[in-house]
């Protein structure tokens, strides 16, 4: 009997936590929806007041949206512009000696070769992606009566990575049985391909360049570039090192260009560099002149830097005017407060806790904001959207003004701040109502 007992005490205990569960979970709902009725009637009853309000925080979002969203197509872009002409590299030319080293005297010319870049792979493990670069400017291309010049570039076949010349589709890039069997095979760039064939495929055709045949093997992809080695990719004809070497017999490179494993080991590789050269060509690895170097890992990272720089006061700019949104919110609030004087007073007589009142205000102002605020994303979001489909492709000016990027950092830091705008726009009016005492609010006028 007593275990019965005890069981039954326990199963009254546990329907009375249910219960007292279910009349707290009403409770809740039945505050919420009081609160929302009593928002809603308060826009119907002043519906100039609550438009102007909305519209000025949805104004202040869109201001916030499309400054970020501008800001960050720029600096995608400019970045995009810099890796476009050379992928996280070293591009490594000769230089002159400005330091006296073992004797020897400064001034001295130091020229690399393609049997530096041996040199380098055998001793710099963390360089993965390496090729050399011939250069040769005016060279002579024809098509049957067509003609034009071009800069030509002697390269290995990594060079399309280094240098982001990506075949299009239905061609290639110059590959290694190429270079070994020293053919006569040619990359053109897509401008000077459309010079070239402007009616026809290039790949598979016959350029006659300086006067020798080859074969086209592929064409490059359209790409974005605002950074450029004697003229941009898509004037350039590209063929394999050993075949220009056959045909002109260069002895020295125009440059090397070096890629690192990763970002992490960037500056060990950089040092190793003026090491091993220093070694071969004897000259002090801390001799910055011996070398020139065009660092597009660092140049990264100014461009990063400077785009950033650009975003935070371009979003800085939207988030004052969406400050000024939410004073306007705040002050509406407190006109609020001072209309309802009486009807606050009457419900703290009747019972109504302060955190209730605090609620009340909170919630209008979290719900004036956060809808204002949700039009306005909808909207930029559409103009980004809309913009960044204009083409740009025959206005490089253009990549960067109608290139807006709309990121998932730039939706949570807007609504982070409507947030912010909205508890800081409701807490100051909600604790002044629930300041109010119930005596002398009942004879406010």
């Amino acid at each position: 009997m007593a275990i019965h007992a005890a069981y039954a005490a326990q199963s009254a205990y546990a329907a009375d936590v249910v219960y007292a569960a279910h009349a707290a979970y009403a409770a809740g709902l039945t505050m919420w929806r009081i609160l929302l009725e009593e928002f809603l009637g308060d826009l119907r009853a002043q519906k100039t007041r609550a438009f102007l309000t909305m519209f000025a925080i949805t104004w202040g979002t869109i201001a916030v949206v499309l400054l970020l969203g501008f800001g960050e197509g720029l600096k995608r872009t400019a970045k995009d512009g810099l890796l476009n002409a050379g992928e996280r590299m070293f591009m490594v030319y000769g230089g002159e000696t400005g330091e006296v080293f073992e004797g020897l005297p400064r001034g001295r010319r130091i020229r690399l070769t393609e049997e530096d870049l041996g040199l380098i792979r055998r001793s710099i493990p963390e360089v993965d992606m390496a090729s050399p670069s011939y250069g040769r400017g005016s060279t002579s291309l024809r098509v049957g009566d067509i003609r034009t010049n071009a800069y030509m570039e002697g390269v290995h076949p990594e060079f399309a990575e280094l240098r982001r010349m990506f075949p299009a589709d239905g061609s290639r890039f110059i590959n290694a049985q190429d270079l070994e069997q020293k053919r006569r095979v040619l990359f053109l760039g897509n401008k000077i391909a459309e010079r070239l064939f402007p009616n026809e495929l290039p790949v598979g055709k016959t350029v006659i360049l300086d006067g020798l045949p080859f074969v086209v093997v592929g064409v490059m992809a359209e790409k974005f570039q605002d950074s450029s080695n004697n003229g941009p990719d898509e004037d350039r004809a590209i063929i394999p090192a050993s075949t220009l070497r056959a045909i002109y017999g260069p002895r020295f490179v125009s440059h090397l260009l070096i890629h690192p494993r990763d970002l992490t080991v960037a500056a060990s590789v950089k040092s190793e560099l003026y090491r091993v050269l220093g070694r071969r060509y004897r000259f002090d690895p801390a001799d910055e002149r011996a070398l020139s170097m065009w660092d597009f890992i660092e140049n990264e990272k100014e461009v990063t830097k400077i785009g950033l720089g650009i975003q935070i006061f371009m979003g800085l700019v939207g988030v004052f005017t969406l400050l000024v949104a939410g004073v306007g919110v705040a002050n509406i609030m407190y006109v609020v407060v001072k209309e309802r004087t009486r009807e606050i007073g009457i419900k703290l007589a009747v019972g109504a806790r302060r955190r209730h009142i605090v609620s009340q205000f909170v919630f209008e102002a979290m719900l004036i904001s956060l809808t204002g605020g949700l039009i306005g994303l909808a909207f930029a979001t559409a103009v980004i959207l809309g913009v960044d489909a204009i083409p740009t492709e025959e206005n490089p000016a253009m990549q960067y003004i109608a290139n807006p990027k709309l990121s998932w950092p730039i939706v949570l830091a807007c609504v982070g701040t409507l947030i912010g705008i909205g508890l800081a726009a409701g807490i100051l009016p909600a604790r002044r109502a629930a300041a109010v005492d119930p005596v002398e609010s009942l004879r406010y006028e």
